[in-house]
C-alpha cells in the first residue's frame, strides 16, 4: 500500500460541483467509480455531502475482486447446466423410465421435482450467492453445522476420484473409434472367446435363439470385459495397472487441470463448448436413429404408459432418487457456482430454468437412446428388454454394439463418446472447483496462508495430481470393483443424510422465515409460501422416505456374477461414515473449543447462532439486507473508511491507507473508500 508520500496526483478531473483527483498508488493507476447522473450535477451545498458519500458507497467497486466472479451471466448458466446435466441423464434416466411404467413414470418424476428437487436446488443457489462463500465457509450462518460443508467436500472428493475414471473409459473408446471398423463389431479379435456370437435377425428358430441367449456373449461385452477392463475375478484380485487406462486417466486429469486452472475465469469459457456440444450430438443421433428400421418400436417401448405401476412404491422411490441425484444438490457444487454471482442476480429464475433444462434433457436423451436400441433389437432379432441396459452397461456395451451395426459406424462412435466425454467434464469441473474453492476459502483465514489465492494454480495442480494417483487402483484388472463400490457407497446413504440435515438446519435452527427474508433481498419478486413449505416440510419428508426405503431394501452389493465380501462391504461403510461423521465431529469440536457459555446448553446455543461475518460479502449489500457492516474483510484485509459527518451505519476505520481517494471542495474531511469483498 502507498505510504510516506507514495500517492501521487496526476492532475484534476473537473466535474459539476466537485473535483476528482486521480492518484497513482505504488505505480498503479486508480480506477474511479461512475457516479449517478443526478449527483454529477449536484450543487455545492453541504447538505448534499451525505447523499454524495452514499452514492459513492453504493456505486463503487467490482464485487468479489480477490475471490473472482463469473465473466458474465452466460458463464454461470452454462456451467450450472453442465453440472446438472451429466452422464446419468443419458445412461440412467431412459432405463428407469421404461422399467417404471414408461410415460407414466413422468408423473412421479415431475411431482418429485416440484416438492424435493427444485426447492433444494434453488435454495442452495441462493444460499451460496447471498454469502459469496463456498460450501464450507457459508456455514458461518450456523457454525454448529459447518461439518455439513466438510461432509460435502468429502463426498465431492470421493466422487471426483472415481468419476474421472468413468470419463477415462469414454476417452479409451473415443480413441479406439478411429479405425475403419470398430473393434467390438465382430468376434475376430484376440480377446474374443469361442462363445462370442454376432446375432443377426435371419429367421433363426427359437431353439437356437434360446441356446444363444443362455451360452453366447456379445462382442461388445467381451470388448468391455476382456479388453478395456481386463476384469479379474473380484475385489481381492486387483492385478497390475493397465497402462492404456492409466494413460487415458492421465489425459483426463490433464484436461480437467487445464480447464479449471484459472478457476471460473477459465472453466466459465470452456463450458461454452462442453455444455452445448452434447445437445448438438444428441440432436444428430436422434435424426440418425429415427431413420433406422425398428426405431419407432424402441421409442414406443420407452414412452408407452403403464399407469398401474404408479401404485408401486419403488417407482416413486426411483423418481425421487433420479431427481435428487441428477440435479446435484447437497454436493456443495451449487453453493460454489452461485457464490461467484453478482449479489442481485435472480437465482430463483436461474435455478428454475436450469432444473427444468436438466429434466427435459433426460427425457430428450431417452428418445435418442431408445431409437437406436430399437434398431439394435430389430437388427439382432432380440426383444428390446434383452438389449436395453443402464449405467456403464448401456454406455459401454449396448449402445456401442448398436453403433457398430450402423453404416459409417466409426463416425457415430466418435461423436457419441466425445459427447459422453464432454458431459462428464462439466460435472467434474464443478466438483473440483467446489473442493478447491472450499480449501482456499478456509485456508485464507489463517495468517500463514493469507496469500494462498495467488497460488491457486499450484493448489489446483496438487489436488488434480493427488486425485490422479488415488484413481490409479481403478485402472487395474479389478478396478471396476473399486469403482462400483465407490459409486454405490460414497454417494448413497451419506448424501441423503447431509441433504436432510441441511434442510433441517436452515428451516428449524436458523429459521425458515429469516432465511427466506435473506433470499428475498436478492429476488425482487419475493419467494412465496411454496418455498417455505417445501424446504421445511415436503423436501425433508421425501429425503426421509428415500433413506428409509434404502435401509429396508438394502442387500449386498453385486457386480455381474460377483458378490462383494464382508471386506468390500466394510470398505463401503467406511466411506459412508467418513462423510457422515464429519457433521457431529465438527459440532463437538466447535462446542468444546470455540463456543462461549458456562453450561453445555449455552455453548450449543452459541454455536447455533450466526457468526459475526455471516451475511453478504460487500458492506453495501449487508446494509441492504439489514446486517451490520464488516469493519474489515476476513479474507482480503480491505477496510472501509468514511468521513466523520457520514454515518449510514457504524463504520470503524482500522488501518490506512485507502485504495481510492476523492477530494470534494465542500467536504472538509476527505472521503476515502474501498469496497469490502470476499
Amino acid at each position: 500500500m502507498a505510504e510516506n508520500g507514495d500517492v501521487k496526483s496526476n492532475g484534476d478531473v473537473k466535474g459539476n460541483g466537485y473535483t476528482k483527483k486521480p492518484f497513482t498508488i505504488n505505480g498503479h493507476k486508480v480506477k474511479f467509480p461512475k457516479l449517478p447522473r443526478g449527483l454529477m450535477k449536484s450543487s455545492s451545498t453541504t447538505s448534499s455531502n451525505q447523499e454524495l458519500a452514499e452514492a459513492v458507497y453504493d456505486e463503487d467497486v467490482e464485487e468479489g475482486e480477490p475471490r473472482g466472479n463469473w465473466g458474465n451471466k452466460m458463464d454461470f448458466m452454462l456451467s450450472s447446466i453442465g453440472y446438472a446435466v451429466g452422464l446419468g441423464n443419458v445412461w440412467r434416466f431412459p432405463y428407469l423410465c421404461y422399467s417404471n411404467g414408461g410415460g407414466a413414470f413422468l408423473i412421479p418424476y415431475v411431482i418429485m421435482l416440484l416438492i424435493a428437487g427444485l426447492p433444494i436446488f434453488v435454495i442452495e443457489m441462493g444460499f451460496g450467492q447471498f454469502a459469496s462463500r463456498g460450501c464450507v465457509s457459508v456455514w458461518s450462518m450456523s457454525p454448529l453445522f459447518k461439518g455439513l460443508g466438510y461432509a460435502m467436500c468429502i463426498l465431492s472428493a470421493l466422487v471426483a476420484i472415481y468419476y474421472n475414471v468413468v470419463i477415462t473409459y469414454t476417452v479409451f473408446y473415443f480413441f479406439a473409434s478411429f479405425t475403419s471398423e470398430l473393434p467390438w463389431s465382430d468376434c475376430s479379435q484376440a480377446w474374443n472367446t469361442v462363445n462370442c456370437v454376432v446375432r443377426k435377425a435371419n429367421g433363426t428358430n427359437s431353439t437356437f435363439l434360446t441356446e444363444y441367449l443362455n451360452t453366447s456373449t456379445r462382442p461388445s461385452l467381451e470388448y468391455w470385459d476382456r479388453h478395456v477392463l481386463g476384469r479379474s475375478s473380484g475385489l481381492e484380485d486387483l492385478g497390475p495397472i493397465r497402462w492404456q487406462l492409466a494413460l487415458c486417466l492421465l489425459f483426463a486429469w490433464t484436461v480437467v487441470f487445464l480447464c479449471i486452472v484459472r478457476g471460473v475465469q477459465s472453466s466459465g469459457k470452456v463450458v461454452y463448448f462442453t455444455a452445448t456440444f452434447p445437445y448438438v450430438v444428441l440432436f444428430i443421433l436422434l435424426i440418425r436413429g429415427a431413420t433406422l428400421p425398428g426405431s419407432a418400436q424402441g421409442v414406443l417401448f420407452y414412452i408407452r404408459p403403464e399407469f398401474s405401476r404408479l401404485l408401486d412404491a419403488k417407482v416413486w422411490k426411483d423418481a425421487a432418487v433420479q431427481i435428487f441425484y441428477s440435479l446435484g444438490s447437497a454436493w456443495g457444487g451449487l453453493h460454489t457456482l452461485a457464490s461467484y454471482n453478482k449479489f442481485n442476480n435472480n437465482f430463483k429464475r436461474d435455478g428454475m430454468i436450469i432444473a427444468f433444462t436438466n429434466c427435459c434433457t433426460s427425457v430428450f436423451a431417452g428418445f435418442v437412446i431408445f431409437s437406436v436400441i430399437g434398431f439394435m433389437a430389430y437388427d439382432s432379432g432380440l426383444s428390446i428388454e434383452r438389449v436395453a441396459d443402464t449405467g456403464p452397461g448401456l454406455a459401454f456395451v449396448a449402445y456401442p454394439e448398436a453403433l457398430a451395426r450402423m453404416p459409417v459406424a466409426p463416425l457415430w462412435s466418435i461423436l457419441f463418446f466425445f459427447m459422453l466425454f464432454t458431459l462428464g467434464l462439466d460435472s467434474e469441473f464443478v466438483t473440483m472447483e467446489t473442493l478447491i474453492t472450499a480449501l482456499i476459502d478456509e485456508l485464507s483465514d489463517f495468517e500463514y496462508f493469507k496469500n494462498i489465492r495467488k497460488r491457486k494454480a499450484l493448489v489446483t495442480f496438487l489436488v488434480c495430481f493427488s486425485f490422479f494417483l488415488l484413481g490409479l487402483p481403478m485402472t487395474t484388472n479389478g478396478g471396476i470393483y473399486i469403482l462400483t463400490l465407490m459409486d454405490n457407497y460414497s454417494a448413497g446413504f451419506s448424501l441423503l443424510l447431509v441433504a436432510l440435515t441441511e434442510c433441517l438446519a436452515i428451516s428449524y435452527v436458523y429459521g425458515i422465515n429469516r432465511f427466506i427474508d435473506d433470499m428475498e433481498v436478492m429476488v425482487p419478486s419475493g419467494m412465496g409460501i411454496y418455498w417455505k413449505i417445501c424446504l421445511s416440510f415436503l423436501s425433508p419428508l421425501v429425503l426421509l422416505f428415500i433413506f428409509i426405503f434404502f435401509c429396508i431394501t438394502y442387500t449386498k452389493l453385486e457386480y455381474n456374477e460377483y458378490t462383494y465380501t464382508g471386506l468390500g462391504e466394510a470398505l463401503g461403510w467406511l466411506m459412508v461414515l467418513f462423510a457422515v461423521l464429519a457433521v457431529p465431529a465438527y459440532a463437538i469440536f466447535f462446542v468444546i473449543t470455540k463456543a462461549e457459555g458456562d453450561t453445555l446448553w449455552e455453548r450449543v446455543k452459541f454455536s447455533a447462532r450466526p457468526s459475526p461475518e455471516w451475511g453478504p460479502a460487500a458492506n453495501r449489500h449487508r446494509k441492504l439486507a439489514g446486517y451490520p457492516p464488516l469493519g474489515e474483510s476476513n479474507q482480503s484485509g480491505v477496510v472501509h473508511q468514511v468521513p466523520g459527518n457520514f454515518s449510514p451505519s457504524t463504520f470503524t476505520p482500522h488501518k490506512p491507507p485507502p485504495s481510492y481517494a476523492y477530494t470534494f471542495p465542500n467536504i472538509q474531511d476527505g472521503f476515502v473508500y474501498h469496497e469490502t469483498s470476499i
